[in-house]
C-alpha cells in the first residue's frame, strides 16, 4: 500500500549541502521561503497510514528501508508535508522528527522526481 506520494516541485540553493550530509529535508509546497531554501519542496496531499520502520521510502526508482520514525515525523509529514530523512543506518532518531533509512548512496535528487512511501507489505 503507497502511504504517500509526491512529487519534487523546487529545489532550495542550500539543499545540496544537506545531501552531501545524507540529510533530505522535505515540506509541501506552503513553506515560508526562509526553510524554503534549504528544503525540497513537494505536492504531497494525505499521509495514508502511519510511517514505521519496516516501511520503505522511494526516491525515484531507488528504495530505502525505513530504520527508525521519530516521535512526531508523522505528524509533521501528515500537517506540513515535513519530513526529515537521513540516511544513516541508524536504528534510533536522533531528532523527534527524524526518518532514519539504511545506509546507501542516495540518487540525484531533481525536480520531477517522484517520491513515495510503502508499507513493508
Amino acid at each position: 500500500m503507497v502511504k504517500y506520494q509526491a512529487r519534487i516541485t523546487h529545489i532550495g540553493p542550500y539543499v545540496s549541502e544537506f545531501v552531501a550530509e545524507k540529510v533530505l529535508v522535505f515540506f509541501g509546497s506552503q513553506a515560508p521561503e526562509e526553510l524554503a531554501e534549504f528544503a525540497i519542496l513537494h505536492d504531497g496531499q494525505t499521509l495514508q497510514g502511519q510511517l514505521e520502520p519496516g516501511d520503505r521510502i522511494f526516491l525515484g526508482d531507488e528504495d530505502f528501508a525505513v530504520l527508525a520514525v521519530g516521535e512526531v515525523a508523522n505528524s509533521n509529514l501528515a500537517n506540513l508535508g515535513h519530513l526529515v530523512v537521513k540516511v544513516n543506518g541508524q536504528s534510533e532518531p536522533e531528532m523527534p522528527g527524524d526518518v532514519c533509512v539504511e545506509a546507501k548512496p542516495l540518487p540525484p535528487i531533481e525536480v520531477g522526481m517522484l517520491v513515495r512511501i510503502e508499507d513493508s507489505k
